[in-house]
């Protein structure tokens, strides 16, 4: 694992981490998570990442001196994560030196792209998804394996996704036991009363469920999406 692989994720709120995370260590990346900036710097001497993604609110320091202090004397990008969305906060942490600013609550999938934008610009790019080192997703009586975007039931029965289906699932996989709305599930496509989810959704529940009328996996919320009810533990590909 490279350096350009290494991302530092310094936040104290643990939804927040837990959720940044899981998305980038979908994509490939090597995560690390730091509750303080304290924690961070003692980390960043001892191995540097390609990429910090700071929030401004830690507890033990503002997080703009944590963005100056990486700037200044850390040859890492920085992408500040952030519920300060003023416009001075966004200029200042620009102006000292941060490489991008996302402000909360934010897209999973935007941050996503933007990481990637980021080491590119920087040349730090390494880390496109690569089939040694995307994890799988073991739920219900399924693995899921993004590289091949195949399914695999327990008594070994294998299943071929198409990369809509794939997309869908991966979306409900990263964010476990949560109400996704059908604008999220959509993503940018999504238009105002779009209901072609409710027909995609069918194509992914045909091949898990046992009785795809009485769904056990893939749950429809009414009213406000649809929920992947198991429990989610990714595994390393073999």
């Amino acid at each position: 694992m490279g350096k350009s692989d290494l991302i530092y994720v310094v936040d104290d709120e643990k939804d927040i981490c837990d959720l940044v995370c899981t998305e980038l260590e979908y994509y490939g990346f090597d995560i690390r998570a730091y509750q303080t900036g304290a924690q961070a710097l003692q980390a960043i001497k001892r191995q540097p990442p390609a990429l910090c993604i700071v929030d401004l609110g830690l507890p033990d320091m503002d997080g703009l001196a944590l963005v100056k202090e990486l700037c200044d004397n850390a040859n890492v990008g920085v992408l500040i994560l952030s519920g300060r969305g003023s416009l001075p906060d966004r200029v200042l942490g620009l102006e000292l030196g941060a490489d991008d600013y996302i402000t909360k609550p934010f897209e999973p999938r935007e941050l996503v792209a933007r990481v990637h934008s980021l080491l590119r610009r920087i040349g730090k790019d390494d880390s496109q998804p690569r089939p040694s080192n995307i994890k799988q997703a073991r739920f219900a009586d399924w693995t899921f394996n993004p590289a091949t975007l195949t399914l695999t039931r327990d008594s070994g029965d294998i299943l071929t996704l198409s990369t809509a289906e794939a997309d869908l699932l991966g979306t409900l996989l990263r964010a476990p036991q949560q109400i996704l709305s059908r604008d999220r599930l959509l993503g940018e496509q999504a238009i105002p009363y779009d209901r072609s989810i409710d027909s995609r959704m069918s194509r992914p529940r045909k091949k898990l469920e046992a009785d795809p009328k009485e769904p056990r996996i893939i749950k429809t919320v009414y009213g406000a999406g649809y929920m992947l009810s198991t429990i989610v533990e990714w595994i390393d590909s073999a």
